[in-house]
């Protein structure tokens, strides 16, 4: 398995760990971990620390040129507000560890010429999965909608 993503999988359990959602991501310059984060929404009470999010915000002030070289890995697919932060720093790779229980813009994303990469991890599915069969509210909230199909 690609060590980065299995990085962005180690996150997404810390988060489960802590009884938050568990998503997990790394930002990954010239072939380094220079941030990660998981989602955090709950942990904190936050509105915005998607796992993307806490991940960028961890990795600090980085140059716009920098940014340009990274590749962000999410252990699932990126919402529209992290998909909005993606496009706003320029980062040109997205790897995506699943997308079947929650799709977000990856086609817009690419329309804007980022390479959007989806892995299919079964780890990475079986998470979420349990996760939203286990909490169906929380899952919502996250994902900003009242209710709905799981996924």
């Amino acid at each position: 398995m690609d060590k980065f993503l299995e990085a962005a999988i180690q996150e997404a359990k810390k988060g489960a760990d802590e009884g938050g959602v568990p998503i997990g991501s790394v930002l990954v310059i010239d072939g380094r971990i220079v941030g990660r984060g998981h989602n955090r929404r709950v942990q904190n009470t936050s509105a915005v620390f998607h796992a993307e999010m806490d991940c960028l915000e961890n990795a600090g002030r980085i140059k716009a040129a920098d940014y340009r070289r990274a590749t962000l890995y999410s252990t699932l697919s990126p919402c529209d507000m992290c998909s909005g932060a993606i496009l706003l720093y320029g980062i040109p790779k997205v790897i995506v560890g699943e997308n079947r229980t929650f799709r977000g813009p990856e086609d817009y994303l690419r329309s804007r010429g980022v390479e959007v990469v989806v892995v299919n991890n079964r780890e990475c599915r079986q998470l979420m999965t349990l996760f939203v069969k286990n909490n169906p509210e929380l899952w919502h909230e996250d994902i900003g909608v009242e209710s709905g199909p799981l996924y």
